[in-house]
């Protein structure tokens, strides 16, 4: 029977839909073996059907399981097995709740009584896809229980018309199954990964962005406050999360998350790429401020200069792409103190007291100075602490000095602030 009509379809579908061409061939000899089964088999069959493309034909086998005299059910352990069944049909609701999920699950995947037997368990004899060892072997003598026997089947006259319209709903959801599977392992291997994508609606909060073979969702929590979004603007998003769900997979995106500014330097940075560079840290208020620490692993590379750029051309990029968000660049040392130091940049720190045991520092600074080192609503000591993951309490060289254990200024000092450490706050 010709069926070109499928057969000359099976390459675009595989460039379009990303699926490989074995995979669409195997998706339509299902088809075709489930509506051939419908239309022409009987129960207990085991159908397939072999394509081959390069002549749009199509041969159809009934399958047998070679079985043994252990493998069958004897006539007791048949009716004690049709007793449970029926006790089984009165149990409570939920037992049939699930029962009905079980038949679900048949309708979806196809007829139960297709699968083939591959456990150890016995099997209650059908013709129709057992066939006893001592018969199998006059065919085949080297054949072995649970193999299988092929026997080849009549074609029939009208079917390329009945498959036509059998198969093609099957086909067509079955391929946008593979479709949906490729999808899903293309992109989980982009977890956290930056993608490139065009708004391309905007339902409610959340903004849809077509990144290519998918379509993302950026959440309201995962959006900068106060930017706006046109339909057909490019942006960049850190792909956060790839989960399945009945629709195809939910792709889920940010623009808020810390590692978008870590993979933005990365673009715009060579040295980073070629690892004489490091981000060690990041800590971000979106839309507001990031402060970012990086350090160099070669002698003569200045890491704060590389992020910088020449005239600032690389980080004003950034700056850029998050919507004028401000970024401080920090040279990181190993030394707490010099790099608590360097943390609270732009103000210039006197000197640095810290309590190892309780992660806590207080940092002195000129009088003129406090206000630049607190920043506006705390913000600056806040994205140093962040940075650097130390509780940090920030005093002017004028105030009495207090035990770093204790915090007795409240109008000077940020307070009762649970400081989470810097490779937590990245992630």
């Amino acid at each position: 029977m010709d069926l070109k009509s499928f057969t000359s379809a099976i390459q675009q579908i595989a460039d379009e839909k990303g699926i490989s061409r074995e995979k669409i061939i195997e998706t339509i000899e299902m088809a075709l073996a489930s509506a051939y089964k419908r239309d022409y088999g009987k129960r207990g069959q085991i159908v397939r059907a072999t394509l081959e493309p390069e002549t749009g034909k199509v041969v159809f086998r009934q399958v047998k399981i070679v079985v043994d005299e252990t493998m069958i059910k004897s006539e007791e352990e048949i009716a004690a097995e049709e007793e449970e069944r029926a006790r089984q049909m009165e149990d409570t609701a939920s037992d049939v709740k699930h029962s009905v999920s079980g038949v679900d699950s048949r309708s979806r995947h196809g007829d139960m009584d297709d699968e083939e037997e591959t456990d150890e368990k016995k099997v209650r004899f059908n013709s129709e896809r057992h066939i006893m060892l001592e018969e199998a072997r006059l065919i085949n003598p080297d054949i072995m229980p649970r193999e299988e026997l092929n026997f080849a089947l009549p074609d029939q006259e009208d079917y390329g018309r009945i498959a036509a319209q059998t198969a093609k709903q099957v086909i067509i959801q079955r391929i946008r199954e593979a479709e949906r599977e490729a999808v899903f392992e293309e992109y989980k291997d982009k977890e956290g990964e930056l993608v490139s994508g065009l708004v391309q609606r905007i339902e409610g909060n959340n903004v849809f962005i077509d990144i290519g073979r998918t379509v993302g969702v950026l959440p309201a929590e995962e959006q900068v406050p106060g930017e706006r979004y046109r339909i057909g603007q490019r942006i960049k998003v850190l792909l956060t999360l790839v989960e399945k769900n009945q629709r195809g997979p939910g792709v889920f995106l940010s623009r808020t998350h810390p590692r978008l500014l870590r993979k933005l330097f990365e673009i715009e940075v060579p040295e980073i790429a070629s690892e004489a560079v490091e981000i060690k840290s990041v800590a971000r208020e979106p839309g507001s401020r990031s402060k970012i620490a990086v350090v160099s692993h070669e002698s003569g590379v200045d890491p704060v200069g590389s992020l910088v750029g020449q005239k600032g051309v690389r980080v004003s990029t950034v700056i850029q792409e998050l919507g004028g968000e401000k970024i401080d660049v920090i040279a990181w040392v190993e030394d707490p103190v010099k790099f608590i130091a360097n943390a609270l940049s732009p103000a210039k720190v006197i000197d640095v007291l810290i309590n190892e045991e309780r992660k806590e520092a207080q940092a002195m600074v000129p009088e003129d100075q406090l206000s630049l080192a607190i920043g506006k609503a705390g913000q600056n000591v806040r994205l140093a602490a962040k940075l650097t993951g130390w509780r940090i309490d920030v005093r002017s060289d004028k105030s009495s000095a207090a035990p770093v254990e204790e915090d007795t200024n409240e109008e000077e000092s940020l307070v009762d602030m649970e400081i989470p450490p810097a490779e937590e706050i990245e992630e």
